[in-house]
C-alpha cells in the first residue's frame, strides 16, 4: 500500500511538473515585457515625396510602444487610396517598438514635420505606451498644434486616452476597446463615452473600438475624404467582409470565462513556437493582421524572421528592424505572407517546418482566416477569447 502511494505521489509530481513546464514559456512572455529600442539607429524609412494635391495623414507613434494594427492598418489603408501623403510621425527618429524584437522606423520626427510646414488633413492616434492622464506633454502639445477646425482626428482603440488628454474630445463622442473601456473612462470624465459602435463621429472627431476596428475607423474617414468609389476599392483590396463599413459593434469585455479558457490552454494545451517570415515589399495590413491575431494565442514564442538582412522595407516604404535571431530550433509553424517570393533557399532553410501561406487571391479577410484556423487548433472557446482580445465582435 505504501509503495502504491509513493507511485501516486511521483505521478502527481510529474504531472504538476509537466503542466508547469508547458505553461512556463507563455507565462514568461507575458511577464517579461519587450524592451524599447536602446542606442542609435542609422536605418531610415522611405520618405514619400510630398504631393500638394493629395491629402496629408499624420499617424502618431510612440517609440516605447505603439500597437501594431492600430498604426499599420491606417498606414496601409490611407496609402492604398493613392490619394494621400501618409507619414508615421514620432517625437524623434527612435525606432518604434511594435513587437518583441521588431521595430519600425518613423518617417518624420515632430521637428521634421514642422520644418515641412504641412497642415495635416487627418491625424491618427493609435494606442500608445501611456493610456491614462500621464501623457507626454510634448506629444500632447504638438498634436494640438497640428489640429485645426478642418482637421479630422481619429483615435484608434486605447489611443482614446491620448485623444482625450488633448481636451479636443471634451463634450464629444468617443469610444475605446471594450475590455479597457471602464479603465480609460475613469481617467477622463469630460468626453461623452459610448459603446456598441465600431466608430464614433462627432464633427471632425472620430474614434474606434478596439484594435480590429482600426479598419472601420480608417475606412470611415476615407469615405468622407475621397468618396465611395475609392472606399470600395480599398475595401476590395483587403477583402473586407461587409458590403458597407460595419457600424454595429458588440462591446464585449474580457470575462472570467475568457480568462479561464486562456489558463486552460496555457496549462493543458499545446503552446506552439510560431514564426513569421518578413520580406521586402511585405503588405503592412496583412503582416499586422497575422501578428496581432496569433500574438494573442499565448504561444510559447512568436519570432520574426528576416533571412537576408536585419532590416526590410515594407510595401509602402517603412523600414522594419529585427533584433532577434533566425534560429529555427523547435519552430512548429512558419507564416509566409508573401508565398510568391518564397524561394528554394527559404524552403531549404525551413525544411520540415509547417508553413502557412497567405495568398491575396483567396478573397478572405485575414482576421477571419486566422480566427478560423485558431478555432481548429484550440477550439471555439479560445477563438472567442481571441476575438474579444481584438474587440472583433
Amino acid at each position: 500500500m505504501k509503495i502504491k502511494k509513493i507511485y501516486v505521489a511521483i505521478f502527481a509530481l510529474l504531472a504538476v511538473s509537466a503542466i508547469s513546464l508547458n505553461a512556463c514559456r507563455p507565462v514568461r512572455n507575458l511577464i517579461n515585457q519587450p524592451s524599447p529600442w536602446s542606442g542609435k539607429s542609422i536605418v531610415k524609412s522611405r520618405l514619400p515625396q510630398f504631393v500638394s494635391t493629395k491629402k496629408t495623414v499624420f499617424i502618431i507613434a510612440d517609440s516605447k510602444l505603439t500597437e501594431l494594427f492600430d498604426m499599420l492598418a491606417p498606414f496601409y489603408l490611407f496609402n492604398a487610396t493613392d490619394k494621400a501623403n501618409v507619414y508615421i510621425v514620432a517625437k524623434d527618429k527612435t525606432p518604434i517598438l511594435i513587437k518583441r524584437n521588431l521595430f519600425v522606423v518613423p518617417q518624420l520626427s515632430f521637428s521634421e514635420a514642422d520644418a515641412m510646414h504641412i497642415q495635416p488633413d487627418v491625424i491618427v492616434i493609435p494606442a500608445l505606451s501611456v493610456r491614462d492622464e500621464h501623457q507626454d506633454s510634448l506629444m500632447i502639445t504638438w498634436i494640438k498644434k497640428q489640429f485645426s477646425t478642418a482637421t479630422k482626428m481619429l483615435t484608434v482603440c486605447d489611443g482614446s486616452a491620448t485623444g482625450a488628454a488633448t481636451g479636443l474630445y471634451d463634450g464629444k463622442l468617443i469610444t475605446t476597446h471594450a475590455s479597457d473601456y471602464n479603465i480609460v473612462k475613469s481617467h477622463f470624465s469630460k468626453p461623452q463615452w459610448m459603446q456598441n459602435v465600431s466608430v464614433t463621429k462627432d464633427g471632425n472627431l472620430f474614434s474606434t473600438a478596439g484594435v480590429s476596428n482600426a479598419a472601420e475607423g480608417s475606412l470611415t474617414v476615407i469615405a468622407e475624404l475621397f468618396g465611395q468609389e475609392t472606399t470600395q476599392k480599398v475595401m476590395a483590396d483587403i477583402h473586407y467582409p461587409y458590403a458597407a463599413i460595419k457600424s454595429k459593434h458588440q462591446s464585449i469585455a474580457m470575462s472570467g470565462s475568457n480568462k479561464f479558457t486562456v489558463a486552460k490552454k496555457i496549462l493543458f494545451g499545446r503552446n506552439r513556437d510560431i514564426g513569421i517570415l518578413l520580406e521586402n515589399g511585405i503588405d503592412e495590413f496583412a503582416m499586422a493582421s497575422i501578428i496581432d491575431t496569433y500574438g494573442r494565442t499565448f504561444p510559447a514564442s512568436f519570432k520574426t524572421y528576416m533571412l537576408n538582412d536585419s532590416t526590410i522595407q515594407t510595401k509602402y516604404g517603412l523600414a522594419l528592424i529585427n533584433t532577434g535571431n533566425n534560429r529555427i530550433d523547435g519552430l512548429d509553424e512558419l507564416h509566409v505572407v508573401m508565398p510568391e517570393t518564397f524561394s528554394k533557399a527559404d524552403d531549404l532553410y525551413f525544411k520540415n517546418i509547417k508553413t502557412i501561406s497567405y495568398n491575396k487571391i483567396e478573397n478572405q479577410y485575414l482576421f477571419d482566416k486566422c480566427l478560423k484556423r485558431i478555432a481548429e487548433q484550440y477550439g471555439h472557446q479560445f477563438e472567442k477569447f481571441v476575438k474579444v482580445s481584438l474587440d472583433y465582435n
